[in-house]
């Protein structure tokens, strides 16, 4: 599936991914290939996606890998959608 981390500031990351775990308002979820279409907000917390991506430069900073592997971004905030296999975050 493909993602796009969107914050005020640029797009931080956008490629294909195998995962992503958002921190929603009722709690964390992942999503996967083929998940149902679903539009959340998100709170304060970590976005965990698994696949074999690359930062770029200018915003590797922003990221730091996870335990089980996973790059792992920061948020205080934001709003996530997924739809057509294709998730969007809008990230503060």
């Amino acid at each position: 599936m493909y993602l796009e981390i969107v914050s005020p500031e640029a797009t931080l990351f956008s490629g294909e991914v195998t995962s992503v775990t958002v921190p929603g308002i009722n709690g964390e979820f992942q999503m996967l290939q083929n998940h149902a279409p679903i539009v959340s907000l998100l709170q304060g917390g970590d976005i965990k996606v698994q696949g074999d991506i690359t930062i770029e430069e200018d915003f590797q900073n922003k990221f730091t890998k996870g335990a089980n592997g996973e790059t792992v971004l920061a948020i205080s905030s934001g709003t996530i959608e997924m739809k057509d296999n294709k998730v969007i975050v809008l990230a503060d």
